[in-house]
Parts: structure tokens; sequence; C-alpha cells
């Protein structure tokens, strides 16, 4: 490849980067805390509550179903409003976030309903509150679940990043779409492949051995 292609690999790269952190950021933010919503809420948990349960989950559930390609354009309008424009790296990383979020929350609820049920009757005999036992039994045992929940996220982000190339969204999908495929350039398209190929291993890899570190305490 040419350099000029060379720098807009780079540049692309650090765009998909930028997506990808930031969006990850926004779901571990607010989808650990639905996650946990989800589970104190269910029947028979520390906060039973039915009715709220019931409504996030279905919310949850109907966001997940539908393809990211499709929520895309569907949000456009709120994607418009809040990064003010509906192209670019910024405007992609809105779909990207909403995408992500209710994904990591059913994905941390998974991991904090693996816990020994034990730990919170034990806890819940001691007197401890219900704010005591989730800050100080539920998350810190659900914890290499957690990371190993934000790492799915994450991969799962990098592909959607490339699919958000797919309406101007910026990154690596953007340009393989505008080089590779547009414009005919075989090595650009094979490039940006062997990169997300790469960057997937790499994260991947380094969310295994931290689990496994956080495991072996």
């Amino acid at each position: 490849m040419s350099p000029q292609l060379i720098d807009l690999l780079i540049t692309s790269l650090l765009e998909t980067l930028l997506m990808v952190g930031v969006a990850g950021g926004i779901a571990v933010l607010v989808g650990i805390p639905l996650g946990v919503i989800l589970i104190v809420t269910a029947r028979g948990a520390l906060l039973e509550n039915l009715a709220v349960n019931g409504v996030l989950g279905l919310i949850v559930n109907a966001t997940r179903s539908v393809p990211f390609v499709i929520l895309m354009v569907a949000i456009i309008p709120f994607t418009r409003w809040v990064a003010q424009t509906s192209i670019g790296t910024t405007a992609a990383i809105v779909p990207l976030a909403v995408a992500a979020i209710p994904f990591m929350a059913r994905i941390a609820e998974n991991a904090m309903r693996e816990i020994d049920p034990g730990l919170i009757t034990a806890a819940r005999a001691m007197g401890a509150s219900p704010m005591q036992i989730i800050a100080k039994v539920l998350l810190p045992e659900a914890l290499p679940g957690l990371v190993a929940a934000t790492i799915v996220t994450i991969v799962s982000l990098i592909g959607y990043s490339a699919m958000a190339g797919a309406i101007g969204g910026g990154g690596l999908g953007d340009l393989g779409i505008r080089y590779g495929y547009q414009r005919f350039l075989p090595e650009v398209m094979l490039a940006v492949v062997v990169v997300l190929i790469v960057l997937v291993q790499a994260v991947q890899s380094f969310g295994d051995w931290l689990v496994r570190r956080m495991s072996h305490r």
C-alpha cells in the first residue's frame, strides 16, 4: 500500500479505538448497574420488584433483538440530537453505546447470577443491608465474570464499529468500504480485515489473562 493509504489505515484504527473505547466505557457505566437492578429485583431477590424487573427486562430484550444495522438507522434522529450530526466517528458512538448497554446488562446479570446464594444468605443473616450486600458481596464476587463480560462486549463493539462504516461512521469499516470495496483495492480490504483480527485477538487475550489473574486470587 502507498504511504497515504497506510496513514489512512492508522487514522481509521484510531477512530475505531475511540468509538469502541467510549461506547464500551458507557456500556460498563450503565450496563453493570442495570444488570445489578435486574438481579436484585428478580423474584425472591434482595429488593424483589417484579414490575421494575419485568419492564426493565422487556426494554433490554427488545433493544438486544434489533439488528445493529437497523438500530443505527432507526435512532438517527436521536443520534443527531445527541451528537449534533448523524455521520462520522462521534455520531457512531451513540448507536454503539445504545446497542452495547443492554448487551452488557444481560451478561453482567448472568455473571452475578452464578454467585453462590449461600454468600448472600450469610451476609443477610449478619445484618448487612441490601446496598452493603451489593457493594461488598455481589460485585466483588462477580468481578471476574464482569471483566469477562466487559471483554465480550468490547469484542462485539469492534464488530459493530466495522458495520457502522456502512453509514459513514468512520473507522476501519468505513475505510474498507470506501477504498477496499468502492475503489476496488483488495489490499486495503485485506489490511482492514487483518487489523480487525489482530485487534480482537489482542483484546480477547488480555481479557483472558486478566480474568485468570482475578480468579486465582
